[in-house]
This record gives structure tokens, C-alpha cells and sequence, in this order.
């Protein structure tokens, strides 16, 4: 039996203009990074755009780049952002 847990989710560059936010508190019952994903993907709308399976996304996990696999847990806090490239 799964329960729900409280997590800020932050978006930042071009993922967070998609969105038009920055970040927001979410209550969700995903158990992992990829699963949160999926779950904010699963909207529509700009996150399904912003957040696709195809596009290359960075994410991290209280302030630590992780994979998908990487297990949430209540208060964490999850970064989504693009790749950084030089220039």
C-alpha cells in the first residue's frame, strides 16, 4: 500500500519558462525520481512537453544529480532542468 508524501519540485531555464513556474509543494505517491517524472508528465499540457521521455533532462535529488531509480522520501526535494551547455 503506497501513501502520499510531501515534495518541493523546482524547475529551472527553459523547463521552468515552459511551466511559468519555478517550483510548487506536491503531495504524490510516486516512490522514485523517474516515477515523479512520469507522473508530472502524465498532466499534459507544457510538463508533458517540457519533461518528454525524448528530451534530455537533468535531474537531481536534495541538491544531488540522480538517476530515475533514485527513491523519494517525505520533505525531499527534487530539481528538473536542462543540460548545461557551454558556449
Amino acid at each position: 500500500m503506497s501513501s502520499s508524501i510531501t515534495i518541493t519540485v523546482r524547475y529551472f531555464a527553459s523547463i521552468r519558462e515552459a511551466l511559468g513556474t519555478g517550483s510548487e509543494t506536491l503531495s504524490t505517491e510516486a516512490a522514485t525520481v523517474g516515477a515523479l517524472r512520469d507522473g508530472l508528465i502524465a498532466r499534459g499540457g507544457a510538463a508533458a512537453q517540457a519533461l518528454a521521455p525524448g528530451k534530455a533532462v537533468r535531474m537531481a535529488l536534495n541538491q544531488t544529480l540522480c538517476e530515475g531509480s533514485a527513491a523519494l522520501r517525505q520533505g525531499d526535494e527534487v530539481a528538473f532542468f536542462p543540460p548545461v551547455t557551454g558556449g
